[in-house]
């Protein structure tokens, strides 16, 4: 169900993000964001000149390879469009995510190595959805390839829905289910 409708307004701003994941030929996976920022108006910036409706005041990309681990093995960030001239000079600070795995703590551990000046806002709120990327595009395959193996799905535990005690869990990974047998009482 969409959003109930709104009274009269002015389009002022649009965000755009959009992330893409990619299974590779050498085994590793690309997890690809891209964010603009649109005024619907016209303005003058100190550096660009006047931009024009239509024309992004923001537009970023980052590329994250990861292994089947969800840790990250390179990046690549670039700036196409930017406000001030000097926004593309901290995309080398990226190159410290090498290393990192997508995994709980992971927007801690960006923060620690990103936040503030030690990045660029618009490319680490990025890194949300991309992480968010690379776990649904790894899932699923890993999942698959893993039938019959040892150990527990890589999405146990993730969610609400993938709780080890839930109803999902009881129906798609009975081996993993630890909530209550049939007709088994829980106590309140």
């Amino acid at each position: 169900m969409p959003l109930s409708p709104s009274i009269e307004r002015t389009p002022l701003h649009t965000r755009r993000v959009t992330c893409q994941g990619y299974e590779r030929a050498d085994g590793l996976w690309d997890i690809e964001g891209h964010i603009t920022d649109e005024k619907h108006y016209a303005f003058d910036n100190d550096w660009r000149g006047t931009i024009e409706p239509g024309q992004f005041l923001h537009e970023m990309w980052i590329r994250l390879t990861v292994d089947d681990t969800l840790t990250v093995r390179a990046v690549e960030v670039a700036t196409d469009n930017s406000p001030f001239a000097h926004c593309p000079a901290i995309l080398p600070n990226f190159q410290r995510l090498v290393g990192l795995r997508i995994a709980t703590g992971w927007t801690n551990a960006v923060k620690m190595r990103l936040g503030r000046t030690e990045g660029c806002t618009h490319l680490v709120e990025l890194l949300g959805p991309v992480a968010t990327t690379a776990f649904q595009t790894l899932a699923p395959v890993l999942t698959a390839r893993r039938t019959g193996k040892a150990g527990p799905p890589p999405v146990l535990n993730t969610c609400h829905v993938m709780a080890s005690e839930g109803p999902v869990v009881k129906r798609w990974f009975p081996e993993h289910y630890t909530g209550p047998a049939d007709g088994e009482q829980t106590q309140d």
